[in-house]
């Protein structure tokens, strides 16, 4: 009987353990809001970038991604942000310089903050989940459909990458 408890509590432990869905609303680079949880039922591939890095030409690549995948169901939303010092003045900046050098059409948040007290709370959650924050532009976190953290690559990992894609294509119908 007292085994039967045990087990019965570690069930219930492990039921409280797993994480909760990963979420969160963003304002959207075009005004309005942007929010995770209308996109539930979907991958989606969240970067942060920045203009003046020089992980900046991963921006073909993401759309590359987005273009290849979308029509399955994959989101890749771009979230640019300055906590690294390489983000231009301004969200309109930004979205200009986008689509004249990488014709973007895929969802980008406003300016964003992604690591430390004052990050979005999405990457706080993220944080909280995984242990893993931004160390730089351009990381990589990708959501499965039911709101958990799938994977989480570097600013060196491209967009394109095996590694990314596979991880993409095992989420996707």
């Amino acid at each position: 009987m007292f085994r039967m408890w045990i087990l019965a509590a570690l069930v219930m432990v492990g039921q409280m353990a797993q994480a909760a869905p990963v979420s969160g609303q963003f304002a959207s680079i075009d005004g309005g809001v942007i929010d995770l949880a209308t996109m539930r039922g979907q991958p989606v591939l969240v970067v942060n970038t920045a203009s003046r890095c020089g992980f900046t030409k991963q921006y073909s690549g993401l759309q590359t991604l987005y273009d290849r995948y979308r029509d399955r169901g994959l989101v890749v939303l771009a979230v640019p942000s300055n906590d690294f010092k390489q983000e231009l003045g301004s969200a309109e900046e930004v979205k200009q310089f986008c689509e004249l050098n990488y014709d973007l059409t895929l969802p980008m948040t406003d300016i964003t903050p992604v690591k430390g007290a004052n990050a979005h709370p999405f990457f706080q959650a993220v944080r909280a989940e995984t242990g893993f924050e931004p160390g730089w532009n351009f990381n990589k976190i990708l959501i499965a459909p039911d709101g958990s953290v799938a994977g989480t690559w570097g600013s060196v990992a491209r967009p394109l990458s095996g590694q990314i894609t596979s991880a993409i294509e095992r989420l996707l119908p």
